[in-house]
């Protein structure tokens, strides 16, 4: 039987991997989490039970913690998810952005090349890489121009990862992941702080009690924008293809977060319109909801400018259409699934 390892397991993407894998392999799963006093195990415990699965601790700033779990656990695989993960954070602790979205790939790869040469290893990369785009869609061929710590980090990820693929002959392979979201992705990022938002503001109303605007930056970025379960499918056909080559993940499709808080607030059933410019333009409740559900509060979304990136990367657009052809994938889940999908789990439970 096969051994997996997958990092970043209390988040997102490492969590829908280890759901997709015990579901659909017989292989044996090894999630890693660092070590802390208090971990968050909420995203994998429906899992801790099964004989298959089993909780090790790797720290992508502490060498010495990957290479102990890969030379006991001999992965046939090992796919890398853990990294700090926010692209707004980035530019206020980029020293560890950098430690662990780019060292700790290096880390791991000179794990895997000392203790298990032919393990198939997969780190996640991001649309971010390509910042300052070119062309529209993106696809491989795209330059790297990133425009962030946490896109530079995933840059030189990538680039580490081709020169231990081409230097040791290792199955080693980074790819292009735009914008995927899910119920588990984290509250710091916009999609989920739009949801949770709505979801609170929604349940203010039906209970009348005042409610605080929801507080957000550049709402004209676009986003190329799938659900995570689609990405964990795409990744593990990825690293199964016959030699190591690499992909574009995406939807093909672009909206704007203007786009997603206009949908995220119909499927509550709350009307609004968008009034003023600039950072004074706000989502204020139609007049015509207001009356009708007696709301004093009209100031659904205000923009602070304290959330506007340093540099921002105004328009992410992907091609997939390699993958599409040559893995046999594509997203199942819409942009408006997603949206919904979101709202209604945030509404569970809020």
């Amino acid at each position: 039987m096969k051994n997996v390892i997958i990092t970043g397991i209390s988040g997102q993407d490492g969590s829908y991997m280890v759901d997709y894998l015990l579901e659909n392999t017989d292989y044996n799963i090894f999630g890693a989490v660092r070590r802390l006093s208090k971990p968050n195990y909420s995203n994998f415990s429906n899992h801790l039970d099964n004989k298959r699965f089993k909780v090790v601790t790797i720290d992508l700033s502490d060498s010495q913690s990957i290479d102990n779990v890969v030379r006991e656990v001999n992965p046939d695989y090992f796919i890398n998810f853990a990294a700090q993960s926010f692209v707004g954070s980035s530019w206020q602790i980029p020293e560890q952005t950098f430690d662990t979205g780019a060292m700790g790939v290096l880390r791991c790869l000179e794990a895997v090349r000392k203790h298990s040469p032919k393990c198939r290893f997969y780190n996640a990369g991001s649309s971010e890489e390509f910042g300052d785009v070119k062309y529209v869609p993106q696809d491989e061929k795209h330059s790297l121009s990133p425009r962030s710590p946490y896109g530079a980090a995933k840059c030189a990820a990538r680039h580490i990862t081709k020169v231990y693929r081409e230097s040791y002959g290792l199955f080693a392979i980074q790819g292009y992941l735009f914008n995927h979201e899910s119920p588990r992705r984290g509250e710091e990022f916009v999609t989920r702080k739009i949801t949770k938002g709505v979801a609170r503001i929604f349940k203010a109303i039906k209970n009348e009690q005042p409610f605080e605007p929801i507080s957000l930056g550049n709402i004209d970025a676009k986003r190329d924008w799938s659900h995570a379960i689609d990405f964990v499918d795409g990744v593990w056909k990825m690293v199964n293809q016959e030699k190591p080559n690499e992909y574009v993940l995406s939807s093909n499709e672009t909206h704007t977060i203007r786009e997603f808080i206009e949908l995220a607030f119909k499927e509550v059933g709350i009307e609004g319109f968008w009034h003023g410019q600039g950072t004074n333009e706000e989502f204020s409740i139609s007049t015509e909801y207001a009356i009708k559900n007696e709301v004093n509060s009209s100031v659904l979304v205000k923009i602070d400018p304290k959330f506007f990136r340093p540099a921002e990367v105004e328009l992410l657009l992907g091609d997939s259409s390699k993958a599409r052809r040559e893995l046999g994938w594509s997203p199942k889940w819409s942009f408006h699934q997603l949206v919904k999908d979101m709202v209604i789990s945030d509404l569970n439970q809020t």
